[in-house]
């Protein structure tokens, strides 16, 4: 109970009031730079919003005085947080990597659904401060959700259509020398990425890889 108590009194200052981009904790940034792969970020950034639910409980929890702000605070990180979850998730199907935590994805953010729905409905006396941060959250968390559920194959549909459009309204912007130069750069990233799926061969040329069968 002392150590529920110190955390409360000292969020303000662990979790400091960020800037628009800023949702993420300079621990949290470099762990995510250092996770290359998307099953990697996923589950970080899935342990991210879990432990921003967690410190959302314990305000509502305690009734204490001024902790609406920091309610706030918390709510505008966990609804980044499960965006840019969504973003790495995209990417990641868009670039044909594989992913295998869909399910956890899908089951923690219908759990913080569910919590954060359980706050607003117990009308707190101080609501009307983050009323809409609340509401926003809950929105984001419900389309989070529903995306994690769906087939993989009508989202990587999604993500193709969405590209297409994106595509179509930036050479809408464009100038035609910029249009060239957009081309140029789609297709050095195409061609980056068939590289980069091709693993590299430690073999000569007219090599073989020794036969398996044999082996103890």
């Amino acid at each position: 109970m002392r150590f529920t108590i110190f955390l409360l009194l000292s969020l303000a200052f662990v979790f400091p009031a960020p800037a628009q981009s800023d949702f993420l904790t300079a621990d949290e940034a470099d762990r995510i730079r250092e996770a290359q792969e998307p099953d990697l970020r996923i589950g970080l950034y899935v342990g991210f919003a879990k432990q921003r639910m967690d410190l959302l409980d314990q305000l509502f929890a305690q009734n204490k005085v001024g902790r609406s702000s920091t309610i706030h605070t918390f709510l505008e990180q966990l609804t980044s947080i499960m965006e840019t979850l969504d973003v790495v998730i995209d990417d990641a199907l868009r670039r044909q990597k594989e992913i295998t935590t869909l399910g956890d994805v899908a089951k923690t953010a219908r759990d913080i659904h569910a919590r954060l729905e359980k706050h607003l409905e117990s009308n707190p006396a101080d609501l009307g401060r983050y009323k809409f941060a609340l509401e926003t959250a809950i929105e984001t968390i419900h389309d989070s959700a529903e995306l994690a559920e769906e087939d993989l194959r009508d989202r990587i549909r999604g993500v193709e259509a969405r590209q297409i459009e994106q595509r179509k309204e930036r050479d809408a912007l464009l100038t035609p020398e910029g249009k060239e130069e957009a081309k140029k750069a789609d297709e050095k990233k195409a061609a980056d990425d068939t590289k980069a799926k091709k693993r590299p061969s430690l073999l000569r040329k007219g090599e073989t890889a020794p036969s398996k069968t044999g082996k103890k």
